[in-house]
C-alpha cells in the first residue's frame, strides 16, 4: 500500500481510538490508586494525547517546520504520513520508514515498557496487600520499574514519531518521575526502616546492573503505605 495515497491527517477518530487504547493499556497495567499514582499516570496520558493529536489529527510540528523542511527536502510531501517520521527524513533515509531500524527499535521499547508496567504491578499488588518487602520480579533489579516502563514507552514513541511538544514534554516528565521516585523512597524508608535501606543499598534506582559482582542478591520490592 502506498502510504502517501491515503489521508494522513484530520483523522480524529483514529486520534481518539489510539489514545484510548494506549491509555487504557497503561491504566490496566499500572492501576493507579494513590494521588501520587494518578499524578504520574496523568502526565503519561498527556504525552499520549499530544502524540496522537499530531500523528493523526493536526501536524503542528510539520506546520511549524514546513518552510525549513520544504527548502531542505523540496520533493518531500509534507502532508504524507511518512513525512511525520521525522528522524527517518532528517537522516536521509528512503523507502518505507515502518521497516526502518528506528521504527523497529521503537516497537521494542514500547513493548518492553508495557511489559514492565504489567509485571511490576503483579508483584507490587501482592506486596502492598502484605505490607511487606518482597524479592521478586522487576523490583529485584531496579527500585522503580514502573517509572522505567513509562519512560521506555514515551522514548519509544519519540523514536517513531517525534514532535516539538512531546520532545519538550519528555525531559520534564522524566524529571517528574525522578522526583516522585525520591519522594516514594522517603516514605518507604520511614515505613520499612533498615529493611528498605538494605534493599536500596543493593538495588539501583532506575538502571539495572548487568550482574551481581559482590555476592549479594537483588533487593526487595518496596510497598509504600497507602495514604
Amino acid at each position: 500500500m502506498n502510504h502517501d495515497s491515503i489521508p494522513a491527517y484530520g483523522l480524529w477518530g483514529l486520534v481518539i481510538i489510539n489514545t484510548l487504547v494506549f491509555i487504557g493499556f497503561a491504566f490496566s497495567f499500572f492501576k493507579p490508586s494513590t494521588p501520587r499514582d494518578w499524578r504520574s499516570f496523568s502526565a503519561f496520558s498527556a504525552f499520549i494525547v499530544a502524540l496522537f493529536a499530531e500523528m493523526y489529527g493536526f501536524p503542528l510540528t510539520i506546520y511549524l517546520l514546513s518552510g525549513w523542511l520544504q527548502a531542505r527536502y523540496p520533493n518531500l510531501d509534507l502532508l504524507s504520513h511518512d513525512a511525520g517520521h521525522l528522524w527517518w527524513t532528517l537522516t536521509g533515509q528512503h523507502g518505507d520508514p515502518h521497516f526502518g531500524f528506528l521504527h523497529v527499535a521503537s516497537v521494542v521499547a514500547i513493548g518492553l515498557g508495557f511489559w514492565l508496567l504489567a509485571s511490576s504491578w503483579a508483584v507490587l499488588y501482592h506486596a502492598q496487600r502484605r505490607r511487606a518487602l518482597t524479592m521478586s520480579g522487576p523490583y529485584a533489579r531496579v527500585r522503580h520499574p514502573q517509572y522505567d516502563g513509562f519512560v521506555l514507552i514515551m522514548f519509544g514513541f519519540l523514536l517513531q514519531w517525534p514532535t516539538l511538544l512531546t520532545l519538550a514534554m519528555f525531559p520534564i516528565l522524566v524529571w517528574m518521575y525522578v522526583r516522585l521516585a525520591i519522594t516514594e523512597e522517603g516514605d518507604a524508608e520511614r515505613f520499612f526502616g533498615q529493611g528498605w535501606r538494605d534493599y536500596a543499598a543493593h538495588t539501583p534506582r532506575f538502571f539495572p546492573r548487568l550482574g551481581f559482582t559482590d555476592g549479594s542478591q537483588p533487593g526487595d520490592l518496596h510497598s509504600s503505605p497507602k495514604p
